[in-house]
């Protein structure tokens, strides 16, 4: 039986492909220390864990569930938006839970693109956007991010193209991998680009608690929702990557569309992890205060690393990686494997990431001190 077609446009996800090396050489005895993937390593809230444990006896926890979510969790996701954000959304008409907002990649692709239809990919970025694209037969049409421009979108450079077969533009401030912060002024500017081209921007933003001061959303800015979609979860803000939490937010007409498509691929979110995430969402500031001072830690023992294999990085970037550039003349996958095999050290080749990541390399701050100290003794 031959697969359609559609595959032959996609590879298999390259951590899933590259683990399963790691993986052979760990059951063989070498003692690999993995700072490639991004899997949040500590305890969710212990509140969380105790809200999901008690609701397992309530009358409706087994049951199916709505494919919009509780009332309470999308009432949790607006106010969680309001106070953090100082966004306004209706948690009736302008906020859909997702099984994580991998999924709603998916779901808003489906949602808005027809075959041929053009999308603006950032490079570097998420594998994900461009593959989904490629699934559905649309084109990735991808734009250069630099480190001389601080990995912010070129629009003048766009303005420059022909816009009119492009349907998305996927953004993602804080970013990863470069860990670049968004300004407002790009917001904005992004906002005017949107509605002068009719785009629909797409902002992925699931890092922005992560040793960030100053968390943004692109739906503070006026007249975003008409043109902007944004897309959170909670797996790195309070842990809980394996639950698949994650929302998408904007305007009732779009949050519409997507849900035509979701309700047709899953069922509703098990009920009890929905109320493990009102509690997470319900998080005082005391939260992210403690999240932040172990994160900032292991970020000293990254930077030690990153300097003994002499390369540089930029101190002030967001998120959950540091994104490092190689000494000159070093290839990013040549790199990794050598430090794979000679220290038994795992990190993500910038490449697979997109072109302009030729010379980068990522490290995780997914790991524990032990863990860290022992790669910088061993390089």
């Amino acid at each position: 039986m031959d697969v359609a077609k559609r595959l032959h446009t996609v590879e298999e996800y390259y951590f899933s492909r590259k683990l399963r090396e790691v993986n052979l050489l760990k059951a063989n005895g070498k003692p690999i220390i993995n700072l490639g993937i991004g899997s949040p390593d500590l305890q969710p809230p212990q509140k969380v864990i105790d809200a999901i444990t008690k609701s397992l006896n309530d009358v409706n926890a087994h049951q199916y569930q709505s494919y919009q979510g509780l009332p309470e969790l999308r009432e949790a996701i607006s106010d969680f938006y309001r106070d953090q954000f100082l966004v306004h959304v209706s948690p009736m008409t302008e906020v859909l839970p997702l099984i994580g907002s991998k999924e709603g990649i998916m779901h808003i692709s489906m949602a808005f693109l027809n075959e041929g239809d053009e999308v603006l990919i950032p490079n570097p970025g998420y594998l994900t956007y461009a593959s989904v694209t490629k699934l559905l037969g649309a084109i990735p049409v991808f734009y250069n991010l630099d480190e001389n421009k601080d990995w912010l979108p070129d629009l003048k450079e766009l303005k420059t193209r022909d816009l009119s077969k492009v349907k998305i533009m996927w953004i993602n401030y804080p970013h990863m991998p470069t860990g670049a912060k968004a300004t407002e002024q790009l917001f904005e500017e992004l906002v005017d680009f949107a509605r002068a081209h009719d785009i629909l921007i797409v902002n992925d933003n699931p890092y922005s608690f992560i040793l960030n001061d100053e968390p943004q959303s692109i739906l503070s800015i006026r007249k975003a929702k008409d043109v902007c979609l944004e897309l959170n979860s909670l797996s790195k803000t309070f842990n809980m990557a394996g639950w698949r939490v994650g929302m998408v937010l904007g305007h009732a007409k779009h949050i519409e569309a997507i849900l035509k498509v979701k309700s047709n691929m899953d069922s509703g979110m098990f009920y009890g992890i929905q109320k493990g995430a009102i509690e997470a969402l319900n998080c005082s500031n005391m939260w992210y205060m403690s999240l932040n001072s172990v994160y900032e830690q292991r970020r000293k023992l990254v930077w030690k690393i990153a300097d003994a294999l002499n390369c540089t990085y930029n101190k002030n970037a967001a998120g959950l990686f540091i994104w490092a550039k190689l000494p000159p003349h070093f290839k990013s996958e040549e790199f990794i494997d050598i430090l794979l095999k000679e220290n038994d050290i795992f990190i993500a080749p910038g490449t697979i990431f997109g072109s302009q990541g030729e010379g980068y390399v990522r490290f995780s701050l997914c790991a524990s001190i032990e863990d860290l100290e022992e790669a910088l003794a061993r390089l």
